[in-house]
C-alpha cells in the first residue's frame, strides 16, 4: 500500500522519507542571531573591552579597525584569527558558544585585549 502511494505521487518511498527528515534536521541546527554585534579596535583598544554575546546560537562578529595600521583579532578559546587592515572592516562567525568568558588581543599589539561574555 505505502509502495503504491509513493509511486502514485511519482517519487520513491526512499525519496519521501528524506524529505520527512529535513525538516527535523534543520531544526537541529543552532540558529543565528538577527543582528551583528559590533566591535571597534582605537587607539590600539577593544570597543567595548568586553562584549556580552548570546550564549548557545551562532552569531556574526563586525570587527572595525579605525586606527592607522593593520591590527588582528586573535582568540585561542575562540579559534579564531583575522587581520583587520586600518579603516576596515571583518565579519568573523562565531558560536554557539557554552555560557562563560571567551578571551581575545590584537596579536600585532598583545596589550590590546578584550573579552566576549556569552549568556
Amino acid at each position: 500500500m505505502v509502495s503504491r502511494l509513493a509511486a502514485f505521487a511519482g517519487c520513491s518511498l526512499r525519496a519521501h522519507l528524506r524529505c520527512a527528515l529535513i525538516p527535523a534536521f534543520l531544526l537541529a541546527a543552532p540558529a543565528l542571531a538577527d543582528e551583528p554585534l559590533h566591535l571597534v579596535i582605537r587607539d590600539h583598544k577593544f570597543v567595548p573591552e568586553r562584549l556580552e554575546v548570546p550564549a548557545g546560537i551562532k552569531f556574526k562578529l563586525l570587527v572595525k579597525n579605525e586606527g592607522d595600521s593593520a591590527a588582528e583579532f586573535e582568540s585561542f578559546e575562540l579559534n579564531r584569527e583575522k587581520v583587520v587592515n586600518a579603516g576596515q572592516e571583518i565579519t568573523v562567525f562565531l558560536g554557539p558558544l557554552d555560557p562563560g568568558e571567551y578571551q581575545f588581543i590584537d596579536d600585532f599589539h598583545q596589550e590590546t585585549k578584550g573579552t566576549l561574555v556569552a549568556k
